[in-house]
């Protein structure tokens, strides 16, 4: 046991101080048993933190501020590197990520194809809701978050900012909508269409007076 837990302990090292880590990350340098075990012992040494239950990260510091835990936003992203899965802010979250909202979420709340859990980090938590495979099919950065971050709002009372924020945001990626746009909801499809059509038309008229 020992042996393997220097093992593990030195190969600690190889990663980055804030970095997400799981027991699948330590395969091959002991049993299941005793990688835990080894886990649990660096957690106790505190060259090791635990998130949440199989989920741990090493520690990082910052001269002025002490320890620092990693954004949350980061742990969602590095975990579903690890696990192989597709995620998609959703919610408050993704209207406050595109600048639909000033609103700071408490939650981050992601679609994911993945399984469907809750992980509580400081005073805030990430929630990883199940999806349908249409809406993990949206493949555009901004355009697969703007269309989920639409569904979320009455698209007939928008505020004057938030409309000129959208179309700000369909303006500098609009290829990304020629894919998705037909998975959105029919009235998101409507709404970002006539958007499209209107930037289209905006153009064309600058180029005829020119």
């Amino acid at each position: 046991m020992d042996s393997v837990h220097e093992n593990i302990r030195r190969y600690l090292s190889a990663f980055y101080p804030g970095q997400i880590l799981v027991p699948a990350d330590f395969r091959g340098r002991g049993s299941q048993d005793a990688i835990k075990m080894s886990l649990s012992r660096l957690v106790k040494s505190g060259e090791l933190k635990r998130i949440a239950h199989g989920i741990y990260y090493k520690p990082m510091f910052h001269t002025q501020l002490g320890e620092m835990l990693p954004s949350p936003e980061a742990i969602a992203e590095q975990l579903a590197e690890k696990e192989k899965v597709r995620i998609r802010p959703t919610g408050s979250f993704a209207l406050n990520k595109l600048g639909l909202s000033t609103q700071v979420p408490t939650k981050l709340t992601y679609l994911t194809d993945g399984h469907p859990r809750k992980i509580r980090v400081g005073k805030m938590s990430i929630e990883f809701k199940a999806s349908t495979p249409k809406k993990m099919a949206l493949s555009g950065t901004i355009s697969g978050s703007l269309i989920l971050a639409l569904e979320e709002l009455d698209l007939d009372n928008l505020e004057p900012d938030q409309e000129k924020r959208i179309r700000y945001l369909i303006q500098i990626s609009r290829d990304q909508f020629y894919n998705d746009l037909k998975l959105a909801p029919a009235k998101v499809y409507n709404y970002i269409s006539k958007i499209i059509t209107e930037l289209d038309d905006t153009i064309f008229n600058i180029i005829s007076e020119a």
